[in-house]
């Protein structure tokens, strides 16, 4: 399905613990972006609210939601589900100048074979050394689950020239000012407005 809408859908994907959420925190306080609110099996995290960070569901509603067409996209991580939900982002795409899906590589992929045009970002840790510090640094993570995390971490920036641009979040201003740019001149190249409709007609 291709949207249509006047805003960019900007996907940000990168291996976890890499700075996702404090990027996309930077980037919707101080630049107006609106960020989509996916949906999720897994438990809240402590201060997490529902339908402000996530939407969070149980696997059998989701599951349903899954069946009704009710995703862009939707994979499993680390044993719980995650999905883009259709009619929410569609609206927020309506009326927003840029909106920031926070996403993984299964993810991208399917959005692309879904031919869901979006501008796509790839954000990687500087080594992997600092990226199990991040996730050590949590403090939510045995051993064995931080084990995982950096071998699907690994999988995850080998996917990294799929994406339009990659930025490297070795410094939390710098990589914040490079994604600023890169939405703005993509932005910029498209006078300003989305229309997928008049670009695809023949």
């Amino acid at each position: 399905m291709t949207v249509t809408a006047r805003g960019i859908l900007v996907v940000l994907s990168g291996p976890s613990g890499v700075g996702k959420t404090a990027v996309s925190e930077r980037l919707v306080r101080e630049d107006g972006i609106v960020r989509a609110v996916t949906s999720t099996t897994r438990p809240p995290r402590e201060g997490e609210m529902d339908g402000v960070d996530y939407h969070f569901l149980d696997r059998a509603d989701f599951e349903r939601q899954v069946k009704e067409g009710g995703f862009l996209e939707h994979a499993e991580v680390h044993g719980n589900l995650y999905g883009s939900p259709r009619d929410g982002i569609e609206r927020q795409l309506i009326s927003a100048r840029a909106v920031l899906l926070l996403i993984d590589v299964q993810g991208a992929q399917l959005l692309r074979q879904g031919q869901v045009d979006a501008l796509e970002i790839f954000l990687e840790p500087p080594g992997e050394e600092e990226l199990k510090r991040r996730i050590v640094s949590r403090g939510e993570e045995d051993d064995d689950s931080i084990d995982l995390r950096l071998r699907n971490a690994l999988t995850e920036i080998a996917e990294k020239d799929k994406y339009d641009h990659c930025v490297v979040n070795d410094d939390l201003e710098q990589a914040v000012e490079q994604i600023r740019s890169i939405i703005e001149g993509d932005w910029q190249s498209r006078g300003g407005i989305r229309d997928e409709t008049e670009e695809t007609s023949p």
